[in-house]
């Protein structure tokens, strides 16, 4: 494959040709290698199930049209999507509990490293949560709030408090379908029962718990997770970094972090910083000390709370090994390539697993303990800082952007009206007048199968120059980042008039980075105050906003994906990354009867052009709905006229 349909970025591109010089395989590599891939598995209809299997469906008649228990093409691409929406569930969910039990030990004084940095979020959420504040220390106050957390997870009645956020009549449908999500693990492992041969063999019914699964991610295990890693590491507030391979340095020990939980990556800044490993470095040759850089999420953590740059998005995980100046990649869950292995081998990069959860062969586990986090922070940092003088060939490319990020709930309203009035006003005015058409959400991966970067990239620049506000998050933020869509100062000249007007005036970028994979819950909140705030309808399908993910890669994006469609919106997916087309009722559902039930749908669609020509379409017609494209006279409302709206 020539290198320029690989990556639409310079800088991959000149580290993918290095690579090629020194022989060395990478992602792209190994999908020629295993082309033609499996057409059974890429439309969902090959089970494996049970051992009378593995059993395919022929798409065109005239083989096999059930398998050996009898289920048929409907039933197995059901299952087949129940079970990958659960796995997605599992990998966030999870990542939540691994929070919440550290901010338990943070609060038992167990994890003397962490301390909790956000006062005011605690108790805001210790209020929520009806945990009493009163008379308590944080410590106390925080123990219970994280009690209440972690029984989210595996509580035997009740449902999940979080989707109390939610709009009434949001709450109230989930209700009317009987979706409303319980314990997180409670419908993870109903997900799979129902999904075993001989359960449940009906595919609505098996759709139907996929969307109760999906919300405990969405309304549960991730929304959880941010708000503790707010209150533990600092709410993101919007601050400058920069983004791509440039940010690496050839005369700093250059340390990379990978993965998704921050629990590892907060402690590895922190021991960057030390002065005596500073010195220690310095020492050692590299004259501008130790550099740490991010990839994937939590790169996005880094950068929106400290501004520690990142080196890139999944697919750049093996080039930044192969500019030869990564002394070391610290590992934790998601994302990571075994292939690392190989690529480090030709080049200097000590690997570092550091999660129980996450053994990879040839890799040196070193376990980060909550108890001794930043003494383990700490030898990590002292073994890059030995493996500066193993350097050999360096090919550094010099791109990079500078990318705002740190755009929350709460920093948005702050943004827009202060600490005393921060509100959603100025933006719901901005959406009623016209000057934002609506909202749209890019989120994902990063998918060899498409050229890196483009289609993030192409889609949010026919968004915002249709004065669609654009909102990021995971991959698809990095994406953004390396092209200057984070920058105001650049972003802006693509932009259209009305909603360049709006980013002048308050002073952001018209693309905003909203945070990692679970930040993707922020919006779901942010939709459920703009709501509250008035004047654009009674619940989240009305909103004039869309969502897509045209680069997925993993289960999580389609967790993310079906939890935004139970919440009202609709969700574009590239239709070569949605492998169950192999059932005609089950894409009907997902594609059209599922807004009958919950007011949002899927959509796939390639093409970046046409996507957003499609998520435009969407928000006109929301718009046409709520009557703000007429011409009408502005009422304004008295403050006890606000308050008697239903909302």
């Amino acid at each position: 494959m020539d290198k320029k349909k690989r990556s639409s970025d310079k800088a991959a591109q000149d580290v993918i040709d290095q690579m090629t010089r020194d022989n060395q395989t990478n992602t792209w590599d190994r999908l020629d290698a295993q082309e033609p891939q499996c057409g059974f598995g890429k439309l969902g209809i090959c089970c494996r199930i049970c051992t009378m299997g593995p059993c395919r469906i022929d798409p065109y008649g005239n083989g096999p049209q059930v398998g050996v228990c009898g289920a048929d093409a409907d039933t197995i691409v059901a299952r087949n999507y129940l079970r990958a929406v659960a796995a997605g569930t599992s990998a966030h969910s999870d990542h939540g509990r691994t929070v919440a039990e550290v901010f338990i030990a943070t609060a038992k004084g167990l994890a003397p490293d962490y301390s909790f940095k956000d006062r005011s979020k605690l108790l805001r959420l210790a209020e929520e949560l009806e945990v009493k504040t009163e008379g308590r220390s944080d410590a106390d106050i925080a123990l219970d709030v994280g009690t209440v957390v972690l029984n989210e997870f595996g509580k035997s009645t009740g449902k999940q408090l979080m989707v109390k956020r939610a709009p009434k009549p949001r709450q109230q449908l989930w209700e009317k379908h009987d979706v409303t999500p319980r314990a997180i693990d409670r419908e993870v492992v109903e997900a799979l029962h129902r999904s075993t041969m001989g359960v449940d063999q009906d595919y609505l019914s098996l759709l139907k718990h996929a969307t109760r699964t999906a919300l405990a991610d969405g309304w549960g295990g991730a929304m959880l997770a941010s708000d503790l890693q707010d209150i533990l590491f600092g709410s993101p507030m919007p601050g400058k970094g920069e983004v791509n391979l440039g940010v690496l340095k050839k005369d700093a020990v250059n340390i990379i972090v990978h993965g998704h939980e921050p629990i590892l990556s907060e402690m590895i800044v922190e021991a960057a910083y030390d002065p005596e490993l500073q010195k220690k470095a310095v020492k050692a040759g590299a004259a501008a000390g130790i550099n740490v850089a991010g990839v994937c999420c939590t790169a996005n953590e880094l950068l929106s709370r400290h501004g520690i740059s990142i080196a890139g998005n999944f697919l750049c995980q093996e080039l930044a090994i192969a500019t030869g100046v990564v002394d070391m990649m610290a590992l934790d869950v998601q994302c990571v390539m075994q292939g690392l292995v190989d690529v480090a081998a030709c080049y200097h990069t000590k690997l570092f697993t550091t999660t129980d959860k996450s053994s990879i062969p040839g890799v040196e586990h070193v376990p980060m303990e909550e108890a001794h986090a930043l003494d383990t922070a700490k030898k990590l940092v002292e073994k890059a800082i030995d493996n500066f003088a193993n350097r050999s060939a360096v090919n550094l490319p010099e791109e990079k952007e500078t990318a705002v990020t740190g755009f929350t709930n709460d920093s948005i309203k702050y943004i827009l009206g202060g600490k005393f009035r921060a509100s959603y006003r100025p933006l719901n005015d901005n959406i009623m007048n016209g000057k934002i058409r609506g909202i749209a959400a890019i989120v994902g991966c990063s998918n060899p199968k498409v050229e890196f970067d483009f289609t993030h990239t192409t889609l949010a620049r026919e968004l915002i120059k249709r004065n669609v506000l654009v909102l990021t998050t995971g991959c698809a933020t990095i994406a953004c980042g390396k092209q200057a869509l984070l920058d105001p100062s650049k972003a802006l000249a693509w932009a259209g008039e009305g909603l360049r007007e709006v980013c002048e005036a308050v002073g952001i970028a018209p693309v905003l980075a909203c945070g990692s994979c679970v930040d993707n819950t922020r919006m779901l909140v942010a939709g459920s105050e703009i709501v509250a705030e008035g004047g654009l309808g009674q619940d989240l399908s009305e909103l004039p906003l869309a969502g897509a993910c045209l680069e997925s890669i993993t289960e999580k994006a389609l967790a993310i994906g079906q939890y935004f469609v139970a919440s009202g919106a609709l969700v574009v997916f590239a239709k070569e990354l949605f492998p169950y087309l192999g059932s005609e009722k089950v894409m009907d559902y997902l594609v059209n009867g599922i807004e009958k039930d919950f007011g949002g749908k899927w959509a796939l669609e390639s093409d970046p052009v046409k996507a957003a020509e499609m998520m435009l379409e969407h928000i006109e017609g929301k718009r046409d709905a709520l009557g703000i494209n007429e011409e009408t006279e502005r009422k304004l409302y008295s403050m006890e006229e606000r308050r008697d709206l239903a909302v």
